[in-house]
């Protein structure tokens, strides 16, 4: 199982916009540079993108989370 982590402190979002669909959900293809989420940080946006190829396992961190820098965003599957 692959782990992709917050490349650094900021809030986590599953979501490009409240009012829109995660980037990711269960069982969906990963490929390397596929968007999977966005840090916040300082009202500028850091899209977090896959390193690896996989299916899509599911989030560890929730969504409008805090998270640090190292902490697990989501899982990949091989």
């Amino acid at each position: 199982m692959a782990q992709i982590q917050s490349p650094l402190p900021g809030t986590f979002y599953h979501k490009p916009s409240p009012d829109e669909a995660p980037f990711k959900t269960s069982g969906d293809p990963v490929a390397v540079g596929d968007t999977i989420g966005l840090i916040e940080v300082m009202k500028t946006f850091i899209e977090v993108k896959a390193e690896v190829d996989g299916t899509f396992g599911s989030y560890v961190a929730g969504d409008n989370a805090p998270v640090t820098a190292g902490e697990v965003l989501a899982e990949l599957s091989d």
